[in-house]
């Protein structure tokens, strides 16, 4: 086998972001040495791997001239040059996750079409080339309006419940879905390594900001039946047997008010759903995504405790350097752990770190998860 560790092998990162920041934690553990690319001189990636380059993540010359210079190349975001992916990947250089699966899962329309040909349960949809099209289609309010491409951390969705909302979209391909009551909004991680080895993470919950449309709380395991558990993991895994990925695969679903399971959409990278196994399962999802791409074994994907992470994000109001109001408070709190970004800029709802708890009870952890978000204040050192 080839060694990885302490070597000359090069492993690429598209993206600099705090996924990147995270993984390279798990990358300077077994001394893996890494490149990244991303556009802003600051990203957090910048000061933690052996080697940062600028460049546009959607610049075909860009992405290929990085993909040269490396062994493996993975993502840390999927909003990036397919044409370049597939080039590299037709001269040798291992792109995990495949350009394939990538680029099915940047297009919304496109991934939910991929969701019915393959049986797939999920909502229904329709498809639309501009705003014009949705408004000459007389659909019935409300419904879920979602930018084909290009969105993220609510960015880019909207629920439609009147004529002024329809008048507020943006003027650009889209998919609408229909709203479906649910009780829970779910997800599933499941790693996959080129040998074929897979494995999932336990159902997690999420629990959304009404106003940002952002998660705020993520709890493992889920507060559903053993029933509705594994009716999730099988969706998870036919769904990741169809993509037939190599990394992790983020699979996000509706729990139905009767209790069927539907697939909303999917992320081909360590996910913001994933992040409360840091502090609690045997092994993280960043460690786990660098042994996927590398085809190593597997980690345990158990969790040795209860655990919730609660996203920290700007407040609304401010925006500027950034100050942690209130951190020393946090740390007081037994089974906290603040991760902070490294984002020197704060600005309403911008993600800027996580803080995870954990507990043998999750009771105990949700209370303390809400003393956490009451305490914690994420503000601009101007006000």
């Amino acid at each position: 086998m080839k060694s990885f560790f302490s070597s000359e092998f090069k492993l690429g990162v598209l993206g600099g972001g705090q996924l990147g920041k995270m993984l390279l934690a798990e990358t300077q553990k077994f001394d893996v040495y890494t490149c990244v690319l991303d556009p802003s001189p600051v990203a957090p990636c910048a000061a933690h791997c052996n080697e940062f380059h600028l460049g546009d993540l959607s610049d075909y010359d860009a992405v290929y001239a990085f993909g040269k210079k490396v062994d493996v190349l993975t993502i840390e975001i999927e909003q990036v040059n397919i044409s370049a992916l597939y080039k590299l990947e037709a001269e040798g250089i291992k792109v995990y996750p495949q350009p394939h699966v990538i680029e099915r899962i940047q297009h919304k329309g496109i991934q939910k079409d991929f969701y019915l040909k393959n049986d797939i349960p999920t909502s229904p949809h329709q498809r639309f080339s501009s705003l014009k099209e949705v408004k000459e289609a007389n659909l019935s309010l409300p419904f879920v309006w979602k930018s084909a491409q290009f969105g993220y951390d609510g960015t880019g969705v909207k629920i439609v419940r009147t004529s002024e909302d329809l008048q507020a979209l943006e003027d650009t391909e889209s998919i609408v879905e229909d709203l479906v009551p649910f009780k829970n909004e779910l997800a599933v991680i499941v790693a996959r390594n080129a040998s074929g080895a897979i494995k999932t993470y336990p159902v997690v919950e999420m629990e959304f900001h009404p106003e940002a449309n952002q998660v705020e709380y993520v709890l493992c395991p889920a507060r559903i039946s053993k029933e509705v558990a594994d009716k999730a993991i099988q969706v998870a895994l036919k769904v990741a047997n169809t993509f037939k990925h190599v990394g992790l695969l983020a699979v996000e679903m509706f729990q139905t008010e009767a209790d069927e399971i539907l697939v909303n959409e999917v992320a081909p990278r360590t996910h913001n759903s994933g992040h409360y196994s840091i502090e609690a399962a045997m092994t993280n999802q960043f460690e786990q995504h660098l042994r996927t791409v590398l085809n190593l074994p597997l980690g345990n994907t158990q969790s040795k405790l209860a655990g919730i992470m609660v996203n920290l994000v700007g407040a609304a109001g401010h925006e500027g350097p950034v100050v942690y109001k209130n951190m020393n408070e946090i740390l007081e709190m037994e089974g906290v752990t603040p991760h902070i970004y490294g984002k020197k800029h704060t600005r309403p709802f911008r993600k800027m770190g996580h803080v995870t708890i954990v507990a043998q009870d999750m009771k105990v952890a949700r209370k303390v998860a809400e003393k956490v978000k009451d305490t914690i204040q994420v503000i601009s050192a101007e006000h």
